[in-house]
């Protein structure tokens, strides 16, 4: 029956990745069904969770199976990568940083463009993500989580996920309706070029519901009574009132245009669809700003690429984000003793922070004559995070005062095997400075 069917539609079953689930409507109150179907002698009894296309449904269609079965494919992952990292070690921050965005991330977020992680995953995800911040930057346990963010230019996962969604809802709201079958369900009340809209027999199935939820127009973003929601999918409309507008048909551009015939529509005049996508990323830093405002004594804004000085080696460059983030081995920044004296041990005159180990320490200034020449200072704005030659100077200073140094380690390694891997970290870094100047 069910190939009969299917033929007269045009489908075809596959037996090796037939599997079976029964769904019902909130109406339904009765038990589920057991019962099996047939198809080319094969019986195939109903599942409690089946996988499609990496997602995992349940008979709740709750999020919290798909999610378990997820994350510790992305811990693997972050397992495997790590072994490209032995302490003090390993690849440059810069391409740390390109593993995190491309390959662990997009195992983490997989699906979350469409289901929601529940409040307990979500905070198995909120743990998981600062430790492959701290990977990066090699910080120390006890950096805040909200520097770490900036350090790593890696944003909130929070925030990563609601982007990941924005450019979801954009790419439904875009896209004509004669190749996406989602841009056909959305509210009619929403105008777009494609004219072709799903009959809302849909909607039936939310009769009975507790939560009652009805169709509203699409520019409603909040119901004005608590027993009135919108609809799963009548959601994403107002989701995007902050790049579409009001009258919102005027600014709605049509991706994938040349795969259309020429008797549909021209888009409407306005922004196209890559303006939209980077207003959604400006979005995304505006609120992670918002964040580190808040931040006292931390003045370096987020930036979702590497800074240039990821390109030096792990041991260089972890010690430049320890002191950025006033978590290091200075005696100012104290990290895990708090009880300890905060004077420069080289000098004994003031506290040595970050400022003062680099710039004005006294007994380190024949050092910093002969390598600092043009630094003046570590604000953000300061040339030496955007100087190949000055960052180069910094980090000479650093290794020949032996600055933020772990305690064990009192000086500059001298041996012939220190100074070809120096120079070999140099040549990386500096084809890595090259590179992002020309992007």
């Amino acid at each position: 029956m069910l190939k009969a069917r299917g033929a007269r539609l045009g489908v075809s079953f596959s037996i090796r990745e037939t599997e079976l689930i029964y769904w019902r409507t909130i109406r339904d109150r009765g038990p589920i069904s057991r019962s099996p179907i047939h198809l080319d002698r094969a019986i195939f009894p109903p599942k409690d969770e089946v996988r499609w296309l990496g997602y995992w449904f349940t008979l709740s269609i709750s999020t919290t199976s798909h999610f378990t079965k997820g994350l510790p494919k992305a811990l693997a992952a972050f397992v495997a990568v790590k072994r490209l990292s032995p302490p003090g070690t390993g690849l440059p921050p810069f391409l740390y940083h390109r593993l995190a965005a491309s390959l662990l991330f997009p195992i983490l977020s997989y699906s979350t463009d469409t289901f929601k992680p529940t409040a307990h995953m979500t905070r198995k995800f909120a743990a998981f993500w600062p430790k492959v911040q701290r990977w990066t930057t090699n910080c120390f346990a006890c950096t805040p989580v909200e520097l770490l963010t900036v350090e790593a230019c890696l944003s909130p996962l929070d925030l990563l996920l609601a982007y990941k969604c924005c450019l979801a809802c954009l790419r439904i709201m875009c896209s004509p309706s004669e190749i996406n079958a989602a841009t056909t369900r959305l509210p009619p009340s929403l105008q777009m070029p494609s004219l072709q809209r799903h009959t809302p027999d849909h909607r039936v199935l939310c009769h009975g519901n507790p939560g009652a939820r009805l169709p509203l127009p699409w520019c409603q973003p909040w119901p004005l009574t608590k027993n009135r929601t919108h609809l799963p999918l009548d959601a994403l409309p107002p989701s995007m009132l902050f790049l579409l507008g009001p009258d919102g048909h005027a600014s709605v551009p049509v991706t994938s245009q040349h795969l259309l015939d020429e008797s549909y529509p021209a888009p409407p005049p306005g922004r196209a669809y890559p303006q939209l996508k980077l207003l959604c990323r400006n979005r995304l830093l505006e609120e992670w700003e918002a964040v580190v405002l808040d931040l006292p004594r931390y003045a370096y804004r987020p930036s979702q690429k590497p800074y240039p000085f990821m390109g030096l080696s792990k041991f260089d460059a972890g010690r430049i984000h320890q002191m950025r983030s006033g978590k290091s081995y200075l005696p100012a920044h104290q990290s895990w003793d708090d009880n300890g004296p905060t004077t420069c041990p080289s000098c004994g005159e003031a506290p040595e922070s970050f400022e003062h180990g680099i710039l004005h320490c006294s007994a380190k200034r024949p050092a910093r004559t002969r390598h600092l020449q043009g630094v003046s200072e570590p604000d953000p704005d300061a040339p030496v995070w955007s100087s190949a030659a000055l960052l180069g100077a910094l980090t000479r200073f650093i290794r020949s005062t032996a600055t933020a140094f772990p305690p064990c380690m009192f000086s500059r390694p001298s041996s012939s095997a220190g100074s070809i891997s120096s120079r070999l970290s140099n040549v990386v870094f500096f084809g890595y400075f090259m590179s992002s100047q020309d992007s």
